[in-house]
């Protein structure tokens, strides 16, 4: 294979990740954020229902992440991520046909797994891909289809609401528009090949176990960066949207947050070669709470665009930095640390939506949710400022961080 035909691959197989990602977790997982308030103004849907819809959203997705974790055959995988896609078009075309609860709570589920399928099966594949094929292993473009995604939801509702498409005609819609990512996304990922030498030996590091106060404090400071992610992915549009100064630029604003979160990965990349991974991580959580509680404090408008910028560009950076440190820590084999941290993330992403649901229905709005989301990402970064003091592996995660600007 030559180099230009090699370049060419290189690029149709991060595209592939790309559209995987728009499929998988813009339109199966957050096309539901903006079409929330259009549901809710449609249907019978108040927010305690559409926080408990959140929730089983996330499950689905926690489960996938698990079931991953314990998956070790790329065949598998690759099978699992193709199926993962099909099931992404089914669910959002299946949101249209019904108003039943429980229906909608199983396709929300569903939707969920088949998220987890783009997010960590296809990373996977992807970077299984780049290293047998001696490439950089850099994942940043496949995570900003996510961002991508985020705009596209976005957008694709504002202009389906300007042409007053009901909200079964935007999930068809977004089925279509599924529909057509799903052939590149297939087609531009090649099935895997047998493991070459070089990525076996990429992969043969030792690892680096960590201590239990690490294990127990990150876990404790995953959770609550996973609380304060999932209310603003989640409610974003309709918080917007309830405010009367603001209404309209919902969809707008949660658009603003997926261009932010596009190069996110690659910036708090470069950041932590400077400051360390937990620096990073610590710095990202602190702009995150400012970024959560913006709307609680103000409905100027300017601030609540820059709320959606800083909590775009901070949410998904903290879920690549700890993906990140679980590689550092156990080179040839992450998943079950990767597994660990998804728990831990993933058990707050089922909580905090149902819970704020509740909340905002017995109030009549979303600050005390967005304040107590707030402070459960203060609290975590908190947790990772003391940890970065006590502990080794903290200590030495930094230090490899740093290591990489002169390697």
């Amino acid at each position: 294979m030559t180099a230009a035909t090699l370049g060419s691959q290189r690029f149709r197989v991060l595209l592939a990740g790309v559209f995987s990602q728009i499929l998988c977790v813009g339109i199966a997982r957050f096309a539901y954020t903006p079409l929330l308030p259009v549901m809710q103004q449609q249907t019978w849907m108040g927010d305690a229902d559409g926080g408990w819809l959140a929730a089983l959203n996330y499950a689905g997705y926690m489960l996938g992440a698990l079931l991953a974790a314990t998956i070790r055959s790329l065949y598998i995988k690759d099978l699992l991520f193709r199926c993962g896609l099909i099931l992404a078009v089914l669910t959002t075309a299946g949101m249209a046909l019904t108003e039943h609860f429980w229906v909608w709570a199983g396709l929300r589920f569903l939707a969920g797994l088949s998220s987890s399928g783009s997010m960590l099966l296809a990373s996977g594949l992807i970077l299984h891909w780049l290293m047998q094929h001696r490439q950089r292993g850099e994942l940043g473009i496949h995570f900003a289809g996510l961002g991508i995604g985020m705009v596209v939801v976005s957008v694709a509702v504002e202009m389906m609401l300007q042409l007053s498409f009901s909200w079964q005609t935007q999930w068809w819609g977004f089925s279509l528009l599924g529909a057509a990512l799903l052939v590149p996304a297939w087609y531009w990922l090649p099935r895997p090949e047998k493991q070459g030498g070089a990525a076996h030996t990429a992969n043969s590091q030792p690892a680096m176990p960590p201590t239990r106060t690490f294990m127990r404090w990150m876990l404790a400071a995953y959770f609550c960066a996973g609380y304060g992610y999932v209310i603003s992915a989640t409610f974003l549009v309709a918080i917007v949207e309830r405010e009367p100064l603001l209404a309209g630029m919902g969809n707008w604003t949660f658009a603003l947050a997926g261009l932010a979160a596009a190069p996110a990965v690659m910036l708090w990349d470069l950041v932590a070669r400077r400051v360390g991974y937990l620096g990073a991580l610590i710095i990202a959580m602190c702009i995150q709470v400012v970024g959560i509680v913006l709307p609680a404090i103000t409905a100027n408008a300017a601030a609540v665009l820059l709320s959606a910028v800083l909590y775009g560009g901070t949410f998904l950076g903290c879920v690549s930095l700890v993906l990140t440190m679980a590689g550092r820590l156990y080179p040839s084999s992450p998943a079950r640390l990767m597994g660990q941290m998804t728990l831990a993330y993933g058990v707050a992403q089922i909580c905090a939506p149902a819970l704020t649901g509740m909340l905002a229905e017995a109030s009549g709005n979303y600050s005390l949710g967005l304040w107590l989301a707030g402070g459960f990402v203060a609290l975590g970064a908190v947790l990772l400022a003391c940890l970065r003091r006590v502990d080794q592996t903290a200590q030495r995660l930094d230090a490899a961080a740093k290591a990489a600007v002169y390697a």
